[in-house]
């Protein structure tokens, strides 16, 4: 008969699958940004490590949270962000052209960020409280969409495309999820291929608009408006499969690439630990990835389902987004990189989504126990 070594309950319930590789990946980004610092952990490695401890705590602390005050909790949260989203517009601070951030006390909010899982959060709440037999009603559909596009247009009105199209993208994906009949996707991406054109046109600001036209063509301005993909892509390419060495990227070293520590944190790391360096990221979020969908797939409710494969999406989308624009397969968004980036808003924003999806996941292990289940 075999000794088992049984762990004490808080360890053996504690979310190791998460917390450990993501814990490797923001250390690997905090060599990154020490680095870009010039070999100095000040002023972004130190801080990127408190930003992280701070909302693991946090994240942990969200874990315990019952899901049913999760569900509960879903419109307050979003009304209140919407309060908070109108108060930027009337009294916001301005930093660098953009009005985003409230001033509250020593408190500096980006009420935007909160929107990004609480996107996710009410309409998985309104999903669940949905009959079943109306998810191909209408109202289904136009519910959902004016729940979403109302602070979408506030958030462009910052203006902030990046965070806009991460609110979209949540809350499409819950609607996917949910059932929504496929043909009104459908109906959207046509729609949608039709309105792109119009709104590059007359309804994105001229720097955005800028920004699109030079993910068109970088080299038709390589010193101006092409200047940050012209050189990200030479940071990467440079890079070759091993890297120049930890310390000794030319493009980050001597400024040659812009905002090395926050939107191209990616590039900074391919030109110093190379192709091997981009694997061991894409293989982390992976793992973190693949966790968030088994903690989807093992919900034993709707509102749990959607609440973890939205907040899921939202975390695919930071990732996809910001690798896309730094490799040029995408237009300049300003969206960092998760866990790697440095930016509080960032670390907050994923940080929360990780919280969530925790809370799932002990929600998961807490009912399949009542049911029986080891």
């Amino acid at each position: 008969m075999r000794n088992t070594i049984a762990l004490p309950a808080p360890l053996a319930q504690f979310p190791w699958r998460v917390v450990i590789p993501l814990a490797m990946l923001v250390l690997f980004g905090a060599m990154v940004l020490y680095s870009a610092a010039g070999g100095s952990l000040s002023p972004y490695a130190s801080s990127h490590l408190v930003r992280f401890a701070v909302t693991l705590v946090m994240a942990l602390i969200m874990s315990y949270v019952p899901i049913e005050w999760a569900r509960m909790g879903a419109i307050p949260a979003y009304l209140a962000t919407l309060v908070l989203l109108m108060a930027v517009e009337a009294v916001g601070a301005l930093g660098g052209g953009s009005q985003r951030w409230l001033n509250i006390g020593p408190l500096v909010l980006q009420p935007s960020e909160f929107m990004k899982p609480g996107i996710v959060l009410i309409l998985a709440a309104f999903f669940h409280a949905l009959p079943v037999g109306m998810i191909r009603t209408w109202r289904a559909l136009l519910v959902p969409l004016g729940i979403m596009l109302f602070p979408m247009a506030l958030v462009l009105l910052q203006p902030d495309l990046g965070t806009a199209l991460a609110i979209g993208f949540g809350g499409v994906v819950v609607m996917f999820l949910a059932g929504i009949p496929q043909k009104w996707f459908i109906g959207a991406g046509v729609a949608g291929m039709v309105a792109i054109p119009l709104a590059v046109m007359f309804v994105l600001k001229d720097y955005q608009r800028q920004r699109v036209l030079t993910f068109l063509d970088p080299e038709s301005d390589p010193l101006g408006t092409g200047y940050h993909i012209t050189q990200s892509k030479i940071a990467i390419g440079s890079g070759g499969i091993f890297g120049k060495g930890f310390g000794n990227g030319s493009q980050s070293q001597l400024d040659y690439l812009p905002e090395p520590h926050t939107d191209f944190v990616f590039a900074t790391m391919a030109e110093e630990w190379g192709l091997i360096g981009g694997l061991f990221v894409l293989l982390i979020f992976g793992i973190v990835l693949r966790w968030g969908l088994s903690v989807a797939r093992d919900a034993k409710d709707r509102f749990s389902r959607l609440l973890a494969g939205g907040l899921t999406a939202t975390i695919f989308f930071y990732v996809a987004i910001n690798l896309l624009m730094v490799m040029g397969f995408a237009p300049v968004v300003g969206i960092p990189l998760p866990f790697m980036s440095h930016g509080g808003s960032s670390m907050l924003t994923n940080m929360l989504c990780i919280g969530g999806l925790m809370m799932v996941e002990r929600h998961n292990r807490r009912m399949g126990s009542s049911n029986g289940f080891s």
